[in-house]
């Protein structure tokens, strides 16, 4: 019997660039790793990183260049706010890579072929993978947030109408560009994405958290680890709905407090400058990016997470402090309150700026001052992690859905 052959498709697949480029990394190694014919079609800015952690792989791996048009989408677009440009010359760049890898897709299709395409995680990004006369697998999808009404005024008008704009015409494009209607199955990370996905879908919706950690890399090493009470840390891109600000104002009314910062990106200089203003420029570290070996270091020695983001639609780094046994402290709005409860993370509600400062200082004093506390939520923290959140055991679900999908089972060999 032939065996199943597994497409994996997305724009990016990257540990270096973290986010959701990390999903269809992880998709393809594990798939590997259970001997799976898994073959991945992605971007050639990825060649060289994908190459030499798959040497073995090489003929399985596929790569798409820019075109020039692509180049000059790219260059306008770092000029515009990023909701903006994701919303418009974006979505063209990836209308364009996904074209040509259509193409790529049908020449590596067979009779006992599955096609995942996890990322982009928008729900409303339309998918051009359709007509390929093989079930189509699209998400964990995520998404279908707002800010917090609070700072919604934060956002020009100019912003908001061509947001509304860009939401406008997806739902045509959706309409045009049939592959998420025409999927076999479309996975929807929460109840929210659900209701943001676009009508009309004609395959199963399934609900299946985006986000999963491998705790082979992210362990709790409290036991052989120094753990500093009064150091906190952040890990992210530096842009301006992660509010790191928040974080740092948050920092003046906590003597003895300090603030690691791992990331970088265009809110760098100004929160930097934000922290020198403060006179805490010697209780906030700046780290620039570091590894994901690097971050788990780093965590493992802190006493919790910072995460005071506005629109964090997933949240990786909140799973990812969980499997170190560390407990969150996180804005209570999108994906933290996913992963988080009570019993391992605080969260803080988004009512206002002055009372989001609030809240995040005195959730600070309060694990700094009790090394107890902060060990119990960690440790609830890895529990949850453990039982929910494992890549392997999120994996054994995906295996699951692709074979549902394909017209003949695969022998039991394949996995």
């Amino acid at each position: 019997m032939e065996a199943m052959r597994v497409l994996i498709v997305a724009e990016n697949a990257s540990v270096r660039f973290g986010g959701e480029a990390i999903l269809p990394y992880h998709y393809f190694r594990l798939l590997r790793a259970r001997d799976v014919d898994a073959h991945l079609i992605v971007h050639e800015r990825t060649r060289e990183e994908l190459t030499s952690r798959f040497p073995s792989d090489g003929g399985r791996l596929h790569f798409v260049k820019d075109l020039w048009l692509q180049r000059l989408f790219y260059r306008f677009g770092r000029i515009l706010p990023h909701r903006i440009d994701e919303l418009t010359l974006g979505m063209a760049n990836q209308f364009l890579t996904q074209l040509r890898q259509r193409r790529l897709v049908r020449h590596l299709t067979t009779s006992q072929c599955v096609v995942h395409q996890p990322i982009p995680v928008s729900p409303r990004t339309p998918s051009l993978l359709f007509g390929l006369r093989v079930p189509v697998v699209i998400g964990p999808l995520n998404g279908g947030m707002e800010y917090p009404d609070a700072f919604r005024k934060s956002e020009s008008w100019s912003s908001r109408i061509i947001v509304a704009l860009g939401r406008a015409v997806s739902n045509v494009l959706n309409a045009i560009f049939s592959g998420k209607r025409d999927a076999a199955v479309v996975l929807a990370a929460n109840e929210r994405t659900r209701a943001a996905l676009p009508r009309g879908l004609r395959g199963r919706i399934l609900v299946m958290p985006e986000n999963a950690v491998d705790t082979t890399l992210w362990q709790n090493k409290a036991a052989v680890t120094h753990t500093d009470a009064g150091r906190f840390v952040f890990i992210g891109r530096l842009v301006d709905w992660k509010a790191l600000d928040i974080a740092i104002e948050a920092l003046q009314r906590t003597p003895d407090v300090h603030l690691e910062v791992i990331g970088d990106g265009p809110m760098l200089a100004e929160w930097r400058s934000l922290a020198a203003r403060l006179d805490l420029s010697e209780r906030v570290h700046f780290h620039g990016w570091r590894t994901q070996e690097q971050c788990a270091e780093q965590l493992q020695r802190g006493c919790a997470l910072i995460l005071p983001s506005l629109f964090e639609c997933g949240g990786a780094v909140v799973l990812e402090a969980m499997a170190v046994g560390k407990p969150v402290i996180a804005t209570a709005w999108g994906g933290p309150l996913d992963y988080l409860d009570a019993s391992c993370g605080i969260l803080i509600q988004p009512s206002s700026r002055a009372a989001l400062i609030d809240g995040f200082a005195a959730a600070m004093l309060k694990l700094a001052s009790s090394s107890e506390l902060a060990q119990q939520m960690g440790a609830a923290g890895r529990r949850r992690l453990v039982g929910e959140f494992d890549w392997q055991k999120k994996m054994d679900t995906v295996l699951g859905i692709y074979r549902s999908v394909l017209p003949v089972s695969t022998a039991p060999g394949d996995t």
